[in-house]
């Protein structure tokens, strides 16, 4: 078992075409690297969420689990934000709004990540239609923080490609490319404190 508190708070903002980026994404990825994973997804129907949650469990080792208000945040877990809710982090633990502030719920929870986290804060946008995000990415990149956006392989690529314009995002890569990248910054993080 992990550390209880993660080293980094990865928070994935996807909508349409979202699914395919989060598996691959998680496929790629190993279940050790010490870093919370915090799905945002803009899902409508309130029985999706543990949907979600499900499907995601087959594609990694780490604990899926639908976020609860007050609920501590984990090393190695997956979160998935709880239907109709606006996500926050407040000290070590997850705080819940409902109801969702429609389409800017993947900017609600970045920019609260940013604010909680600073340079542990990391932002990965997928795809998705609209803009949410790209003001959760400026955030977070003005913390110290790492932001990415998945590239050409976006199904429906108006997130990835508003969050690239704002012109805060670090990496344009495909998803199994951004959990290599996630990889090498918790390796160089736990180098730096060794």
């Amino acid at each position: 078992m992990g550390t209880l508190h993660p080293n980094f708070i990865v928070g994935i903002g996807g909508s349409a075409g979202g699914l395919d980026a989060y598996t691959v994404l998680l496929d790629a990825l190993p279940s050790n690297t010490g870093m919370a994973f915090v799905i945002i997804s803009h899902i409508l129907p309130t029985t999706a969420h543990s949907m979600l949650a499900e499907l995601l469990t087959s594609h990694t080792k780490m604990p899926v689990i639908v976020v609860s208000d007050a609920m501590p945040i984990e090393a190695d877990h997956i979160y998935v934000i709880p239907p109709d809710a606006d996500l926050f982090i407040e000290g070590n633990t997850f705080k819940a709004v409902s109801p969702r502030t429609m389409n800017k719920q993947i900017d609600i929870f970045l920019i609260s990540l940013a604010a909680a986290m600073g340079a542990r804060a990391i932002g990965v946008i997928v795809s998705g239609y609209d803009g949410d995000g790209s003001e959760g990415c400026k955030q977070i990149k003005a913390k110290g923080g790492k932001t990415f956006a998945q590239d050409t392989s976006a199904k429906v690529p108006g997130m990835p490609e508003s969050a690239r314009a704002s012109g805060s995002v670090d990496f344009v890569l495909p998803p199994d490319k951004i959990a290599a990248e996630l990889q090498r910054l918790a390796s160089a993080s736990i180098n730096k404190r060794s």
